[in-house]
């Protein structure tokens, strides 16, 4: 799998900016004087950095970069000058760092930062960006040094800051490599495989097998495991970090490996990415890595539901009616509004367990989200005004979009069942709404609770700033800083 780049950080030496191979960047200030790095690069190319920024004027934006390719005076290949505003924002640093994983190549990489205030940040873009996933490509691979020498005048201090950002890339990482993967490699026996070897980590990992979840009554999850051969199974994880044993943050997560909407069978046309319909779980697994690895002083348990949704002789059929571990009954009226059915099992044992103080769900659970939000944003439902705003403003803080929706009685009674307790889909008609309502069922009246519907934010087409197309690990780092701010101690 993927790793992140390991970093070198020294201090400053301008004698040998001249002498450095491979490519040098350079943080170049939009305005007022050049750094003592800039100055140095400037003298040895002649001028061409005070050039570049006078013929680029306005369009230098804050988070740019252009090239200056085989420059006279050095040694190095290339000059990547890094338009940066002297307080620039987080997100315009990530950028900027970002932007250089893109120019990197195989070559070694010297970035001269200086005093940069966001130093720390510009190495976090440049980790997160610097990713690609070809574990199934046959052609040989291009050699990658991957050697990145951060030069700074306080460089113990820019690394300091840059470890935990540089955890919370592992986890983010983690979570790519498991929602790019394939439904034939990443079945639900290996998923389950590679959480529980989370405990390298000190995380501590359960597997529920198919008796232990029929023991349990969880019958709404194992309903939608019933067509295929893969054996459905929950996983738990627990990362103790605080030191005393106060209530954990729960995080739920849908692990669907693939969903072929079961008897209610999807189109064909676009089927082969239903292997990322277990992205929730992908981002419960990356955010359960990145606390341990940053060692996050608080408690926080991570639960996600593995099935694969399949048609066969046995699978649930619509006009089914299944008990919930909760006691509740379901009609199911779509099997492709299988989610829900997954969480609901999932969300009840959590709270009966564990007691959390607060539980997020995450989940590609609707495609009308997407209709609604696009791919810019996930969307939020609470049950509680100031746990959903600590979470919106983390999302914020990293870029991460989230936009909090609606919840009511009015969407909950679309649900209505006239054979049982309620049915699994409650119409068109506000689609993502009714199935945070349908989730909104099975959350315990005191338990502050989010619900993420990240179906249009999980995997994306095209490329984002800090990802290349495909799987984004959208919510990871929005977790950790959820967990820093509200239950670190």
């Amino acid at each position: 799998m993927v790793d992140v780049l390991k970093f070198t950080f020294v201090e400053t030496a301008l004698d040998e900016i001249a002498t450095a191979e491979g490519r040098v960047a350079l943080l170049v200030p939009t305005e007022g004087n050049l750094g003592q790095e800039a100055r140095r690069v400037n003298r040895l190319t002649k001028g061409a950095v005070e050039r570049m920024r006078d013929a680029k004027g306005e369009t230098a934006k804050s988070g740019s970069v252009v090239t200056l390719e085989w420059p006279a005076g050095m040694a190095a290949d290339a000059v990547d000058l890094v338009f940066l505003a002297r307080r620039c924002s987080v997100e315009e640093a990530r950028k900027a760092g970002a932007a250089l994983a893109k120019r990197r190549g195989a070559a070694d990489l010297l970035v001269l930062l200086g005093n940069q205030t966001k130093a720390a940040e510009i190495v976090a873009g440049l980790a997160m960006r610097d990713y690609g996933f070809d574990q199934h490509k046959t052609a040989e691979a291009v050699e990658d040094a991957r050697s990145v020498t951060v030069m700074a005048s306080k460089p113990a201090e820019v690394e300091t800051a840059a470890e935990p950002l540089l955890a919370v890339a592992e986890g983010v990482f983690f979570t790519r490599d498991l929602v790019n993967e394939p439904a034939n490699v990443l079945t639900t026996t290996e998923f389950a495989e590679r959480l529980v070897a989370l405990k390298s980590y000190g995380v501590d990992v359960e597997v529920l097998e198919e008796d232990k979840l029929a023991e349990l009554g969880m019958g709404a999850l194992l309903s939608v495991g019933e067509g295929s051969d893969s054996p459905s199974k929950v996983v738990v994880m627990q990362w103790n970090g605080a030191e005393d044993a106060s209530a954990p943050l729960a995080l739920v997560g849908k692990g669907v490996v693939f969903d072929t909407g079961g008897i209610s069978l999807k189109p064909a046309a676009g089927m082969e990415d239903m292997t990322m319909d277990m992205g929730g779980a992908g981002v419960v697994a990356g955010a359960m890595k990145a606390l341990a690895l940053r060692k996050a002083k608080a408690n926080v348990v991570g639960l996600v539901g593995l099935v694969e949704n399949m048609p066969s002789g046995r699978a649930t059929r619509p006009g089914d009616v299944v008990t919930s571990m909760k006691g509740d009954t379901i009609e199911v009226i779509n099997t492709d509004a299988e989610g829900r059915l997954v969480l609901c099992d999932v969300m009840h044992y959590a709270q009966e367990r564990f007691s959390p103080a607060a539980m997020v769900d995450l989940a590609t659970l609707t495609g009308a989200i997407i209709i609604g939000l696009g791919h810019e944003n996930a969307g939020v439902f609470s049950n509680d005004d100031a746990f959903c705003n600590g979470f919106l403003k983390a999302a914020s803080a990293e870029g991460e979009g989230a936009w909090r929706m609606p919840l009511g009685k009015a969407y909950a009674d679309q649900l209505k069942s006239r054979i049982a307790d309620l049915k699994n889909v409650g119409g068109r008609p506000a689609g993502s709404v009714t199935a945070a309502e349908f989730l909104h069922r099975f959350v315990q009246d005191d338990v502050p609770w989010i619900h993420l519907d990240i179906a249009g934010v999980a995997s994306v087409k095209g490329e984002t700033a800090l990802a290349p197309k495909g799987a984004t690990g959208w919510g990871v780092m929005a977790l950790s800083r959820l967990v820093a701010d509200r239950f670190e101690v």
